[in-house]
């Protein structure tokens, strides 16, 4: 699995975790719902963040890969669509 998939995948827990933690220092009178949400914005960038940088690395892997294994970028167009049929010329000398 690549890091983007797992950072993809691990998003949603981080934020609930951090969610968990804030209503625990809530509880103890730390720090209130009100003055956390700058936290969910930082810890959601962050995981942007490195989600994004995740992709791009192996996005330029992937590139890498393929130029140097000599890959084609994409296969030759058809040169037409359409099935065309062109009739053979008589063959000379030749009579049924």
């Amino acid at each position: 699995m690549n890091s983007y998939v797992f950072l993809h995948r691990i998003k949603g827990p981080a934020m609930l975790l951090v969610f968990g933690i804030t209503a625990l220092l809530n509880e103890w009178d730390i720090l209130s719902y009100g003055r956390s949400w700058p936290l969910y914005l930082i810890v959601f960038g962050v995981l942007q963040l490195a989600e994004r940088a995740a992709l791009m690395q192996w996005q330029q892997s992937q590139a890498a890969q393929q130029a140097y294994a000599g890959w084609p970028a994409a296969p030759p167009p058809p040169s037409s669509t359409s099935l065309s049929i062109t009739p053979q010329p008589p063959h000379s000398g030749e009579e049924k």
